[in-house]
């Protein structure tokens, strides 16, 4: 145990001291989130801040969240990248991999249950139109098509956006909307039902992101995120690439194809790999892709958010690579 120093009259201890200097860091932090208020952004962004903690700016979709950083009109920004049903979150994936100026810092895993809200006395057999975001739609298609297979999809920003236009005055358009109960709750509308959804197992992750900067510690259960593009002239660009993880003992826990958008047939994957920038082995992957690929964009090294440690196979460990590099300098040491 530390021993406890005596604090002279009128002097806060030291540890006190830092909770207040830290209180009042975050407490000017400003981060952006996919709004308005009550989306499941907010309630992933309040793991890692709340609106007591820090500033929560609303932004009207993920890429001008992310802009917003850019921009320097914020400090970080929490976004959706990715669901257990649809898979990766194009808009944030193609607006975060745009540049180089910006990293994934963390990741926050939120369970998604929906909510059918709507203004008080409005009934089931009223609802012809639902406003809500496409993903909350797509993941609650078969409900809907059981419950209202006549009701038109108005999409929305967010989800929180169609509760925010319920919540206003005159007619918006629709009768419901599928959100969170929060928002809900948030924009005192009527929850008509519960645990709306197609697959109650249904998660979503959000990644927090800032500017350049330096990386957290690695945990032993990492991720490092990237946007490898493949060259297009090529026989067997997509296998060369892939070998350059497999070779080095790098799982992958993601990766999907996005087009670069220039032309018909060029590609680049968003990748997942389980690891740490500062990992000897994904530094091999890295100096690997940048020989065989015409694009590699490095999008931050964070902590898992399920914890998992790594299962390093036998020869990949950073002692292994060591041991080889200093194997091969010996020789040319040798040799010269």
């Amino acid at each position: 145990m530390f021993a406890r120093r005596a604090v002279p009259k009128g002097e806060a201890p030291r540890h006190q001291v830092a909770r207040r200097l830290y209180n009042e860091l975050m407490s000017q932090l400003r981060f952006a989130f996919l709004g308005p208020r009550g989306t499941f952004t907010q309630q992933a962004l309040n793991q890692i801040a709340t609106e007591e903690e820090a500033i929560h700016i609303p932004a009207l979709d993920a890429p001008r969240a992310i802009k917003m950083v850019r921009n320097g009109d914020a400090d970080y920004a929490v976004v959706p990248i990715e669901n257990s049903v649809e898979g990766g979150i194009n808009a944030t994936l193609d607006t975060l991999a745009a540049d180089s100026d910006l990293l994934i810092y963390a990741e926050v895993l939120v369970p998604v249950a929906f909510t059918l809200a709507v203004r008080p006395g409005t009934t089931l057999a009223d609802i012809t139109h639902i406003s809500t975001h496409h993903a909350a739609w797509t993941q609650c298609r078969n409900w809907l098509g059981e419950h209202l297979p006549e009701v038109v999809h108005l999409p929305a920003a967010s989800t929180a956006a169609g509760a925010a236009g319920l919540a206003e005055e005159g007619d918006p358009g629709y009768q419901a909307t599928l959100v969170s109960a929060l928002a809900c709750e948030q924009y005192e509308l009527e929850a008509l039902e519960s645990g709306v959804a197609d697959n109650p197992d249904a998660v979503t992750r959000f990644v927090l992101i800032g500017k350049v900067g330096k990386l957290p510690e690695r945990t032993g259960s990492d991720k490092t995120t990237l946007m490898v593009q493949l060259a297009t002239d090529e026989a067997g660009a997509l296998l060369n690439m892939l070998e350059q993880f497999s070779a080095r003992g790098v799982n992958l826990s993601r990766i999907e194809s996005r087009p670069v958008g220039d032309s018909l047939g060029r590609y680049a994957f968003s990748i997942d790999a389980e690891g740490h920038l500062f990992d000897e082995r994904i530094q091999a992957v890295l100096l690997g892709l940048h020989r065989v690929c015409p694009r590699v964009t490095f999008l931050g090294s964070y902590p898992s958010a399920n914890q998992h440690r790594i299962r390093l196979r036998p020869g990949t460990t950073d002692d292994d690579f060591i041991s080889a590099r200093a194997w091969v300098d010996g020789l040319i040491e040798r040799s010269i």
